[in-house]
């Protein structure tokens, strides 16, 4: 029963840490208009791993990982601002194309979408501190399963967001034109450049 909860919790966790609007759900909205639903869906479960991963971290005590991306983590924010710049120099030059659902299984594609959408949530360490901070309030005693299933939940909650979200965007797709889609690629370029200069900002405040 407890892991059962344990469970439920993390399911409910994950979607209310996916569900804002962020760098990634701007990425997983376009990559499902040019590409469809499975590559956005794809791109979200990036960024649920990456959930994931912070959190058996802050879940079984990693010290000495966890306090070593909190010491560094103004370097690795750096990081995810330039990040954030080629992605949006990439979608902002990048030509508008439709990509058919069966032109579009290619595993390296596949693993190209997952990873920029993986590494693009690793690089904001407040991700950790967000979980550091969550965990700390979530009692599992010392059960371990218990805490397995609260992190297969977080996991599973962040899926969940994803595909509801890809899927409800995979309607609109077939009724947007060029120019439609031209301008939600501009627009989406400026909103990462925005996430990307906050970013960079948070930053160079910490370093300096």
């Amino acid at each position: 029963m407890i892991a059962l909860m344990a469970f439920v919790k993390g399911i409910m966790l994950g979607i209310a840490i996916a569900a804002p609007v962020g760098p990634i759900g701007i990425l997983c909205i376009r990559k499902t208009l040019t590409m469809g639903r499975r590559a956005g869906f794809i791109s979200g479960l990036g960024a649920a791993t990456a959930d994931a991963i912070y959190g058996f971290m802050a879940m079984f005590g990693l010290a000495v990982i966890t306090q070593f991306l909190i010491k560094q983590s103004a370097w690795i924010s750096l990081l995810g601002s330039l990040f954030l710049f080629y992605l949006a120099c990439k979608t902002m030059i990048q030509p508008v194309t439709y990509t058919l659902e069966r032109d579009n299984r290619s595993t390296v594609n596949n693993m190209r979408t997952f990873a920029t959408t993986l590494l693009l949530t690793l690089t904001n360490p407040m991700t950790i501190l967000l979980f550091l901070g969550i965990f700390a309030g979530v009692s599992m005693g010392t059960d371990p399963i218990a805490s397995l299933c609260f992190i297969v939940g977080v996991f599973l909650g962040s899926a969940l967001w994803w595909f509801a979200l890809t899927s409800a965007v995979g309607l609109f797709r077939k009724a947007l034109g060029t120019t439609a889609m031209r301008m939600i690629n501009g627009l989406s370029s400026l909103i990462l450049i925005g996430f990307g200069c906050y970013n960079l900002y948070q930053s160079l405040q910490a370093l300096l």
